[in-house]
């Protein structure tokens, strides 16, 4: 394999850790205000996203890091025509992070509620918009050479939103949604988890309803056929035995399973992919591994630095869900209206 297949490989794996982990993160937060239905179930639920949280972004920075290293022209195209939706995102991502740790700083209730309306929205549009830019890399869109030969985006931003591109939004959308609730229903008791694995119920199901149009919209829409119809089994095998773990009452399986449907779809959208990195709609060179990647010496030391600190930051972030893997419930949180955060123990 040469390097620059291998660092698009590494990228496929940074977006499918980012995408379970942040994806699991991100329906957490949109069911904060429909799962949690007073201030201390609400604290339950932030509880469990606590200690892992700002953890999952890390995948992001790494991903996009990677990005810019190992494929420049992909970065420099990607970042440029996609300049919006990925402001939008990031717009949210900080937001998020604010209302994580300001809702806590005063002890009015109407202040926590506006920082809880803050986290539901910066969790959706994210989630939505992930899917929105995934669907238009793989589907291909306009581009043309600049003055300096350089391949850059040709249309605007509501060529992003059609159709195909607009049902992989709600996909993933619908997708993180279950995965947050299956991931609830896991870490919580009572009537948190008895909401949360009714939700994931019903919003499993949708989910395989959108997921199975996109992913036969991509059938048709793309060469790479027999990659689309390996992964679409394995998506639907998964999904189906998760949604069948939940109404059984096994969130650990159903949250498993949701993980690795959610590591497939990602797979096959990198796999119909390869080799290129940015199909051009308009039919002429688009960018791929070769012309958009750095130099051998640039990726081979990139290499080198992968190989020695992947290793230890799996194993400490794998250290820190085991610790706090022990469920929680209401009964946990010592003084639910006082707005100060409480330190639960695995």
């Amino acid at each position: 394999m040469s390097l620059n297949s291998f660092w698009f490989v590494i990228i496929a794996v940074l977006w499918i850790g980012y995408f379970i982990l942040e994806g699991f993160d991100f329906g957490v937060g949109i069911l904060l205000k429909v799962v949690g239905k007073n201030q201390a179930e609400r604290r339950v639920i932030l509880t469990t996203l606590g200690p892992v949280w700002d953890g999952n972004e890390v995948w992001l920075l790494v991903a996009g890091g990677a990005t810019f290293a190992a494929f420049p022209e992909w970065y420099a195209t990607l970042f440029g025509g996609f300049y919006l939706p990925l402001f939008l995102i990031l717009v949210s991502l900080i937001v998020r992070g604010v209302a994580f740790e300001y809702r806590s700083k005063y002890g009015k209730a109407q202040w926590r509620n506006r920082w809880d309306t803050a986290i539901t929205i910066s969790s959706f549009i994210p989630a939505l918009l992930w899917g929105v830019a995934f669907a238009n890399i793989v589907r291909g869109v306009p581009l043309k050479a600049d003055s300096h030969g350089a391949l850059q985006y040709a249309g605007g931003f509501f060529n992003l939103l059609n159709p195909y591109a607009l049902v992989g939004g709600l996909t993933t959308l619908a997708l993180f949604i279950t995965h947050g609730a299956y991931f609830l229903a896991l870490k919580t008791e009572g009537n948190i988890r008895i909401r949360a694995n009714s939700i994931a119920t019903q919003a499993g199901l949708v989910t395989a309803v959108l997921a199975l149009i996109f992913l036969g919209w991509t059938l048709f829409d793309v060469s790479s056929k027999g990659i689309v119809i390996g992964g679409s089994i394995i998506v639907v095998v998964a999904w189906l035995a998760a949604l069948g773990a939940n109404l059984r009452g096994f969130e650990g399986w159903a949250f498993l399973l949701s993980s690795i449907a959610t590591a497939a779809v990602v797979i096959t959208l990198f796999g119909t992919l390869y080799p290129h990195v940015m199909p051009n709609l308009g039919g002429g060179a688009g960018l791929d591994i070769f012309n958009a990647s750095s130099t051998h010496y640039t990726l081979k030391v990139m290499t080198v630095v992968a190989v020695v600190m992947t290793p230890l930051v799996l194993i400490y972030q794998g250290w820190t869900y085991w610790v706090f893997r022990k469920r929680i419930s209401s009964h946990d949180i010592a003084h639910p209206e006082s707005g100060v955060l409480d330190t639960i123990h695995a």
